[in-house]
């Protein structure tokens, strides 16, 4: 994983207060819980969560350090095929969000996809999650569309992001 403390948005920031790693089933639960604090992401059944590797999807989870070490504090879910990766949720529980989460799941999503050798990560987000866009954009995604009415619950429309990586 690339060194957290090199990215401008970390710095002040100690890179072993937030280990992200390989998502594993007994994540699930904790991931359910942050998904039920999360209404804006992308709504999961625990059992599907459960499944992720079955799907042959790749996912990570990122722990904070703390009062109660070793807490999930949010996860990231991709999958990959042909040089091309798509982020299907990257939800961080809202307490602990603005602290480097999000960006620890996404610089180890980036290291592990450049080792498949994926050129291209594709997104969508509630074009309503301006926060999420904004970190997107901060990331190097860059907006390629819109999908009017994608989400339900409410009903909205998606923003359509893309990285190329390097290589």
């Amino acid at each position: 994983m690339p060194d957290s403390s090199t990215n401008p948005q970390n710095r002040g920031r100690s890179p072993a207060a937030h280990l992200a790693r390989k998502f594993e089933p007994r994540h699930a639960p904790a991931v359910a819980a942050i998904l039920r604090q999360s209404p804006e992401a992308a709504e999961w059944s625990r059992k599907s969560i459960e499944q992720l590797e079955q799907r042959g999807e790749v996912a990570w989870v990122v722990e904070t350090r703390g009062d109660n070490d070793g807490d999930i504090a949010g996860f990231l879910v991709a999958r990959a095929f042909a040089g091309e990766a798509e982020i299907l949720n990257l939800c961080v529980a809202p307490s602990k969000r603005r602290t480097g989460n999000a960006t620890s799941l996404l610089d180890a999503a980036v290291a592990e996809l450049l080792r498949l050798h994926v050129k291209t990560i594709f997104l969508e987000v509630r074009e309503s999650n301006q926060p999420a866009i904004s970190f997107y954009q901060r990331h190097g995604f860059l907006r390629t569309g819109s999908r009017p009415a994608y989400y339900q619950n409410p009903t909205e429309g998606a923003v359509l992001m893309m990285r190329e990586l390097p290589g």
